[in-house]
């Protein structure tokens, strides 16, 4: 598993991350992010090239290589980019710090996701904006329990992604309060298609 996930998972990673429905989604949701901005999952800097009304972007990741990867892509936008490998779990950053925060297709891979929440509440600002696209628990039974088979293997391939947390359920519990929701299907297989997206205040 070392060699994979130093030379295969971030490849593979960076090209699922970079379909076609998945870049429509940050076209709509990412450029909403305004002044400091924190970037939870920054992986390999997909959604660098997005940011507007950003301030500051700082994108934290614990993977080597895929803060390479984003690195070179924050050399190509305007706004000031600091690019850290470090874990949702322990945010290197004061108390409101951060006037928005965004979070792409991360919650379903952070060990301890409830933890990594409550790090995101305390430095994201009152009444600051989380922007989040998050894949999950699927509404069909028949879904469901594909998702519950494939999700032991999957975690192991897929860097340690869930298929089957509830990213609303998970921002609320942390104390978000949702002020935009969508969910729905994208293109391909349904046990890895299903999608939450929308604001969280806090």
């Amino acid at each position: 598993m070392g060699l994979y996930a130093k030379y295969v998972l971030p490849k593979l990673i960076d090209l699922a991350c970079g379909q076609q429905p998945m870049t429509e989604l940050r076209a709509e949701y990412v450029p909403r992010a305004e002044g400091n901005v924190l970037e939870i999952g920054v992986g390999s800097g997909h959604n660098l090239s997005h940011y507007r009304d950003a301030s500051t972007v700082t994108g934290l990741d614990p993977a080597p290589e895929l803060t390479a990867m984003a690195s070179r892509r924050a050399a190509a936008i305007d706004a000031e980019v600091s690019i850290l490998q470090a874990s949702g779990e322990d945010i290197p950053a004061d108390s409101g710090q951060f006037d928005s925060i965004v979070c792409t297709w991360t919650l379903c891979s952070i060990p301890n996701v409830s933890q990594a929440l409550q790090e995101m509440h305390r430095v994201l600002k009152p009444g600051g904006r989380f922007y989040f696209i998050e894949h999950g628990l699927a509404p069909e039974p028949r879904v469901v329990r594909w998702q519950r088979a494939i999700e032991p293997v999957w975690k192991i391939i897929g860097g340690g992604c869930h298929l089957t947390r509830q990213p609303a359920r998970l921002l609320e519990d942390a104390g978000f309060g949702l002020a935009e929701k969508r969910t729905g299907y994208i293109p391909g297989p349904k046990w890895a298609g299903f999608l939450t997206h929308g604001v969280a205040v806090r």
